[in-house]
């Protein structure tokens, strides 16, 4: 599986002994995996470690898998999201569709039906979209989550990088100041000017023109063509 190399999972199950045994299945597949026990905890461990793809049980106590799908697309339209239940129904599989969902996988699971599942994903929908171009000639790797310009990495510190992916993964439209706290700081509180200054920050490693700024609403980043 030479796709998955470098990519993060996360996996959301409630059930700990099939948590724990996927994650066993799937170490040396993958550069990370990453566990959360229902939709509110995967929520939060994707706003943390945002993961490539998403691997997510449907019936899950304190949030289900299909209204955790419908918050993170709402954060990242991007990134794949593959639904396990042992449910069949025809109205269960439309909802999965209208909240994003990208393959639904039935329960009992089968591992090697899954890996290969993961694979097609990352072949289809990761590797295609890897190098996002930006202007002036700055590039983002999401695979490797690096900023590159003329050949050379840019530091970013996490919360820099969670930004920029923020911006990137909605694709050039606004985000919103709210958005932004909530995805790059969580939890923790942080004034509209620190904001700012962290902007600031920045736009002098990415240029005055790759990010945008809507006076009063959000930001939102100039992206030049997909690769």
């Amino acid at each position: 599986m030479k796709n998955t190399k470098n990519l993060n999972i996360l996996i959301i199950e409630d059930e700990k002994d099939i948590r724990e045994s996927m994650a066993k299945a799937m170490e040396g597949f993958f550069n990370s995996i990453i566990t959360a026990q229902h939709g509110d905890e995967g929520v939060k461990k994707f706003k943390k470690f945002n993961p490539d793809i998403v691997i997510t049980d449907i019936a899950m106590p304190i949030m289900d898998g299909l209204e955790m799908t419908k918050i993170i697309k709402e954060l990242s339209p991007q990134t794949p999201i593959i639904a396990l239940s042992a449910f069949s129904d025809r109205d269960r599989l439309l909802k999965a569709i209208d909240v994003g969902i990208d393959k639904y996988v039935l329960k009992p699971i089968d591992m090697e039906e899954l890996l290969s599942t993961i694979e097609n994903i990352a072949k289809s929908k990761i590797n295609t979209l890897n190098v996002v171009d930006l202007v002036n000639g700055y590039k983002f790797d999401q695979s490797k989550k690096v900023l590159i310009k003329d050949g050379l990495e840019i530091s970013l510190t996490k919360k820099e990088l969670s930004f920029l992916m923020l911006l990137i993964n909605n694709e050039g439209n606004l985000v919103l100041h709210n958005n932004i706290k909530e995805s790059v700081w969580g939890s923790e509180s942080v004034s509209d000017a620190a904001v700012r200054t962290f902007i600031k920050r920045i736009r002098g490693k990415v240029g005055q023109d790759t990010i945008k700024n809507i006076p009063g609403l959000g930001y939102k980043v100039e992206i030049a063509t997909k690769k």
